[in-house]
């Protein structure tokens, strides 16, 4: 339960801004500046080498891997790559920092100034500024429940690659936060530069929240809720400060800069300590790294190697294909989705069919094990045996159901398992006459007037074949029963 204040605040009066800097930890082998494993779930202190631990005469060594996957979001968003960067010193103690700072990036970062379109779910569409995105290593963890009355430090973290991904403050309410976080999301694993893991870590954010009166221009006094790896904790956090700090003012206080955490159990942000401004940090140019120097060949290389971006594919799935809005947007939220959906296309599949049987079938298989046991030919097979009627779509997804566990091609599926439709009107006119005679009842009502009830004997033919009449061909041949036709 929130355990905010009363009074309900006047909500109406305030207008929330929103800004996030999202922690997106790049997917490479070895650390930003080491060659240890960056491999989640080992034991404790087990993947921090020597650059990692601070050891005296040590010296950091850039990861080529993780400046690639820097250049690849950048040329994604259309940012500034920067020809010449800075690595920079943020000092801060803490115990899990054994070099008393963090290699980060301040006044020069690899990335500035880049846009993302953000697809809301009521149909509008925001353009939001990055204002930068720089390389830092990310710091070790503290460990407050592994031992009785003390800290443990686990140092693999340590030295971590991380991008930190800073959005302008022109987000205006938590939904606004949480689309633009899934769409960052969805990029960066498109583009295979972040495994996108929340629970792991992997992908995570700061949300810096402040409110102000409505029409007024002039920021509002910020907190910055800490560490949040959940879009549902993003979103409640959020909501939840935003409340707070409306009621706070609206009862004669002030906010404070501070950094708050966000507690899932009692579903409130708490303080953690009073905010540092950038100069708390001292940052100055890390000596032991000379400047970052990209050639600009190095940036077309990976410009070279962008895939065809979710915002182009989304457009060319609704313009080429027809699909809906919702299809196109559900269909691009992974890229091997996409891939799929593509393949099944060109296999001969009609677009808007195989996009109903991935969102409605394929994608349960998928979310489930990551996997695609069907494969698109196999689908695409099935999907044909629909539209030409030679099985129910109900039939098919038994079918399906085969297709999972076994090599057989559909159409024998269908065959063996008695599913193939019957379209011969010798043997529906048979199926007819039985049901006809079993309810005639139903069939007086009809001829006197009561025409819904060609529906229920539809049913009935249907039960009496076993699913195995064509519906399609039902009704003509009940109607001309009825009739007295032959």
């Amino acid at each position: 339960m929130s355990s905010a204040p009363s009074p309900q605040p006047s909500a109406l009066a305030w207008q929330p801004v929103i800004g996030l800097e999202i922690h997106a930890q790049l997917s490479t082998a070895s650390k930003l500046f080491s060659g240890a494993s960056t491999a989640y779930g080992a034991e404790p202190n087990t993947h921090a080498s020597v650059v990692d631990v601070a050891m005296p005469g040590t010296l950091p060594v850039p990861n080529h891997a993780a400046l690639d996957k820097a250049i690849r979001f950048g040329l994604a968003v259309n940012g500034q790559i920067a020809r010449h960067s800075v690595f920079a010193r943020k000092n801060y103690f803490y115990p899990d920092l054994p070099k008393g700072y963090q290699i980060s990036q301040y006044e020069l970062p690899i990335v500035a100034n880049g846009r993302l379109r953000v697809q809301m779910d009521d149909g509008r569409v925001l353009d939001v500024e990055i204002q930068r995105a720089h390389l830092e290593e990310d710091a070790g963890k503290s460990l407050h429940d592994a031992f009785h009355a003390a800290t443990a430090i686990d140092l693999n973290r340590s030295g971590t690659p991380l991008l930190e991904i800073v959005s302008a403050p022109v987000l205006h309410s938590a939904a606004e936060a949480v689309a633009y976080m899934r769409t960052v999301h969805t990029l960066v694993r498109w583009l295979g530069i972040c495994d996108g893991n929340m629970q792991e870590g992997s992908f995570r954010c700061d949300a810096n929240v402040s409110v102000r009166p409505a029409g007024e221009s002039k920021l509002g006094t910020r907190t910055e809720i800490k560490n949040v790896n959940s879009f549902r904790f993003v979103e409640k956090a959020i909501d939840y400060e935003i409340e707070r700090q409306i009621r706070l003012i609206e009862s004669g206080g002030s906010v404070v800069q501070e950094t708050r955490l966000y507690d899932p159990e009692r579903s409130e942000t708490r303080s953690m300590r009073t905010k540092e401004d950038a100069q708390d940090y001292r940052y100055f140019p890390d000596p032991d790294l000379p400047p970052l120097v990209l050639e600009q060949s190095w940036i077309d290389e990976q410009r070279a190697t962008l895939p065809e971006l979710p915002e182009a594919k989304r457009a060319r799935f609704a313009s080429a294909h027809g699909l809906p809005a919702y299809h196109a947007a559900t269909l691009t939220l992974e890229q091997p989705v996409a891939d799929f959906f593509e393949e099944t296309v060109r296999a001969g599949a009609e677009p808007k069919a195989a996009a109903d049987w991935i969102l409605e079938t394929v994608l349960t298989v998928y979310n489930e094990g990551g996997t695609f046991p069907v494969t698109p030919d196999r689908l695409a097979a099935l999907i044909g045996l629909v539209k030409t009627g030679t099985v129910s779509k109900q039939a098919a997804k038994t079918v399906y159901g085969e297709l999972l566990t076994t090599s057989d091609a559909p159409a024998d599926i269908a065959n063996r398992l008695g599913l193939v439709q019957v379209s011969d009107s010798g043997q529906l006119g048979k199926w007819v006459d039985e049901v006809l005679a079993a309810h005639p009842g139903e069939v007086a009502r009809f001829k006197g007037g009561e025409a819904k009830l060609i529906g229920f004997l539809v049913g009935q033919v249907m039960k009496k074949s076993q699913g195995k009449a064509d519906p399609k061909g039902v009704q003509p041949v009940l109607l001309k029963a009825l009739a007295g036709e032959q």
